[in-house]
Order: structure tokens, then C-alpha cells, then sequence
């Protein structure tokens, strides 16, 4: 398809970067987008589980952010270490392996009798939960050109929030029914994705040229293009001059703190930090707080915990339509600082009622959501491709701290404080997310070699 072109790591870029949208790109998302459906699914279902188990298991409030927090630290593992395998081994081989692994534990998690085996089975289910996430965030936004890549990245990342509400509708109609058990049964079904996974995403032709594998990476690309031109009945456009030049393809994890890339590393930390302490702090806590703070029953907490998901899959929404015409930094800007000013009128009075709060946080989820999704977007575009699965993950290990954390700050705070003094705590981190979020590098419309040599 391409005989007139050299085999050099920026020919490989240039070769994807003038692909259109085809059903090839279709294809892959579909099926990452499956496992990406049920990551998210799992890591919202012990939030609608809790509120049978704690009185089940006499599960004491001291012990409920544990519960909540572990999978979050196993998480946090598995972002660095699956980085690490990603960088070494690829992209397709490292999401399948976390995949897999988060599968068979969620189906581990509906057989466990007490409190310290599920403990150790979400522990176990969040490595590979970690992993998955920002591997396959990083494989996606390496087949995808630079033109409205923040519009087609978030339209794969909104599958996490349609998990999250997924896993709101079905905590709601499945619990009550099935039991608790029924959740972590339906959150083993990326098990078969796992398998397929081989067959339909070929590695990264981008990772295999930055690792000096360049017959490999052109062999892929090569049947790419007679995917993408339906076996050259459909013309490419010519391939593009990259401005650009290789800096080196050894993945080295110092490089993260040196250059250009140290004030771009500090300031994402604390973006997803400052995100996930509140999102992933509350978003646990939820149902269990309509239980038994307000009050309500097993169903209506369940019902009104739905909000939340339906908030953040709505932002993600707008998000999805928006970023590329608004920009990285002012989409993340207006949405710290709309987050913040939520979460002041909760503490102020919005609280103050079972459907004060559903109204109050349903409106804080919808910019949450949308910056949870679209930070993966940023962070894989300011990190060049010898680092980049290693800068999403370590990224995201910050995530993983913050959620382990944020629920832990809930059990602290609403026994001392109340619910409202929660909301005041978790607007500190907002108003720090607003400001750093200011000093952002603009990407949209870049080509990744140009924003990260």
C-alpha cells in the first residue's frame, strides 16, 4: 500500500495519522469498549452491594471505606505494573492479562462468605482494574489521528460512564431480586472479551516502531490499510510530513521528571488526584448514605443512587460534542470550577434532604464525569509513545491513591461533621483542581509526535 515510503518510526505515525475513520477503528473500540464497559461496572458494584452486606455481615462503619478503598490500592498497582508490561511487552498483550484477571476475580468476589475474603478477592480484582484502564486508554489514542481525536478518544471513553450507570440500573433491579452475589457474576463477562482480544487488536503499530520493530509494525499497518481501503477500492490520502523527529525509544521513567516532562507530570498528578478524591471518595458512599443517613429503603437508595451515573454519563456527553472546540484547558477549568461551586452549596444547604443531595451531587457528577473520562485523553497526549503507556499509568496510579483515600475521608468525616461538612471537605480538592488546571498545555488538534517529542 505503500512502497514509496520509508520504513522510519515518524512514516509508521504518518501512515496512521492520514487513516480515516473506518470500521476498522469501529471494530477495536467495540471490543476494548466492552471490557471498558464492565471495568467501570466492577468498580461501582460494591457500591450496591454494601448497603445488604453491611447489615448482613455487621460490616461497622469503620471498616466500610476499607472495603471500598482496597480495590483502589490493588488498582494502583496494577496501573504501575501493567504500565511497566505495556512499555515491555505491549499494549495488546498487557490488556489482555488484566482483563482476564479482573474477570475471574469479580466471579471470585459472588462466592465469598464474610468480610476478609472479599476484602482479599476486590484487592486482587483491582490489579487487574488498574491495568486495564490506562493500557487500553493508550492503545486507542495511538490509532487515532490528530484531527477530532478528543471527540472520537471520549466517544470510547464514554463507555465508562455508561458502566457506571450500567451498574447503577442493575444494582437497583438485580440486587433486591438475585442478591448481591448476582452483581459480581455479571462483572466476569470480560472474561470472553480476553479471549478475542488477539484476533481483532493487532499491537500498537506506533509502540512496535518506537521500539525498533519497524517490519512488524509495518506488516500490521499494511493490513490496516486494506481494512481501512476495503482491499484498495477506496483511495488513502497521501501520507503527511511530520514536523517531528524521534528523541530515542528507550522507555525510561526518569524522563517523566526531566525537561519538558516534569512540570507536565506534577501538574496531571494533580489533576487526577484532585478528580478521583471526589468522584471515587463519594461515588462508593453513595447508596449506603441514602440508607443511612435519610433513610430511605433498600430500593430507594438504590433508585436515587442511579443519579450520579446518569449525571456523569450526561457530562460525558457534552464533553464528548465540546473539548475539541473549547480546548483541554478551558473544558477542565469551567468544570473544577463548576464542581467546586456544587459542592459548597451541598455543604451550604443542598444536603439538607435526601433529594437536596440527588439534585446537588447529580449536577457535581456531570463535570466529574466529564473530566474523569477526558483526563486519559489529555495525559496520553503529552507524553511521547516510548513513555506514553507509562505516563497514563503512573497518572493513574494517583487516581488509585486519591480513591483509596477519598472513602476514607467520608468514614472520618460524616460521624465528626455530618454529610455536609464531607461536601466542604471535597471541595478543597476542587478548587486546587480549578487552579492547577489553568496552567494546562493546550493539545487539541496536535499530532502526538508534535506535542511530545
Amino acid at each position: 500500500m505503500q512502497s514509496a515510503v520509508p520504513l522510519t518510526e515518524q512514516t509508521i505515525a504518518a501512515r496512521l495519522e492520514r487513516l480515516p475513520n473506518s470500521r476498522w477503528h469501529i471494530t477495536v473500540t467495540v471490543v476494548l469498549g466492552v471490557a471498558i464497559f464492565f471495568d467501570s461496572f466492577d468498580s461501582l458494584a460494591i457500591a450496591y452491594v454494601l448497603p445488604v452486606l453491611i447489615r448482613a455481615w455487621h460490616i461497622p462503619p469503620a471498616n466500610i471505606g476499607g472495603l471500598i478503598g482496597i480495590a483502589n490500592f490493588g488498582q494502583a498497582l496494577g496501573a504501575l505494573s501493567f504500565g511497566w508490561a505495556a512499555e515491555r511487552f505491549g499494549r495488546v498483550t498487557a490488556a489482555r492479562i488484566a482483563i482476564a484477571l479482573f474477570a475471574v476475580m469479580s466471579f471470585a468476589c459472588a462466592f465469598t462468605q464474610n468480610y476478609e475474603q472479599l476484602f482479599v478477592c476486590r484487592f486482587i480484582e483491582g490489579i487487574g482494574l488498574g491495568g486495564e484502564i490506562p493500557v487500553a486508554s493508550t492503545y486507542i489514542s495511538e490509532i487515532l489521528r490528530a484531527e477530532k481525536r478528543g471527540g472520537r478518544f471520549l466517544a470510547y471513553q464514554m463507555i465508562f460512564p455508561i458502566g457506571l450507570l450500567g451498574a447503577g440500573i442493575a444494582g437497583a433491579l438485580v440486587v433486591p431480586r438475585f442478591g448481591w452475589q448476582s452483581m459480581f457474576i455479571l462483572g466476569a463477562v470480560p472474561a470472553v472479551v480476553a479471549i478475542f482480544l488477539q484476533r481483532y487488536c493487532p499491537e500498537s503499530p506506533r509502540w512496535l516502531a518506537s521500539k525498533g520493530r519497524l517490519v512488524e509494525a509495518d506488516a500490521i499497518l499494511i493490513e490496516i490499510e486494506r481494512i481501512v481501503s476495503r482491499d484498495g477500492k477506496l483511495p488513502l490520502p497521501p501520507v503527511p510530513q511530520l514536523g517531528t523527529q524521534s528523541l530515542g525509544n528507550e522507555t525510561r521513567w526518569q524522563e517523566l521528571f526531566q525537561g519538558r516532562y516534569l512540570s507536565r507530570t506534577i501538574f496531571v498528578w494533580v489533576l487526577w488526584a484532585s478528580s478521583y478524591i471526589i468522584s471515587y471518595g463519594l461515588q462508593g458512599w453513595i447508596p449506603t448514605l441514602y440508607r443511612e443517613v435519610y433513610h430511605l429503603s433498600l430500593q430507594q437508595s438504590l433508585n436515587y443512587a442511579v443519579a450520579s451515573p446518569a449525571g456523569s454519563l450526561l457530562g460525558s456527553i457534552f464533553c464528548a460534542f465540546l473539548i475539541d472546540a473549547t480546548g483541554r484547558r478551558y473544558w477542565f477549568t469551567g468544570a473544577f470550577f463548576l464542581v467546586a461551586a456544587g459542592l459548597i452549596e451541598l455543604w451550604a444547604f443542598g444536603a439538607n434532604t435526601a433529594l437536596g443531595m440527588l439534585l446537588g451531587y447529580g449536577f457535581c457528577s456531570m463535570w466529574l464525569g466529564s473530566m474523569n473520562m477526558s483526563i486519559f485523553l489529555y495525559t496520553a497526549e503529552i507524553y511521547p509513545t516510548r513513555m506514553r503507556a507509562l505516563g497514563v499509568s503512573w497518572a493513574s496510579f494517583w487516581l488509585r491513591m486519591a480513591a483509596t483515600v477519598g472513602p476514607i475521608i467520608v468514614g472520618f468525616t460524616l460521624p465528626r461533621y455530618g454529610i455536609s461538612g464531607v461536601f466542604l471537605a471535597f471541595s478543597v480538592f476542587a478548587i486546587i483542581g480549578c487552579v492547577v488546571a489553568t496552567y494546562m498545555i493546550e493539545t487539541r488538534r496536535r499530532v502526538l509526535e508534535e506535542v511530545s517529542p
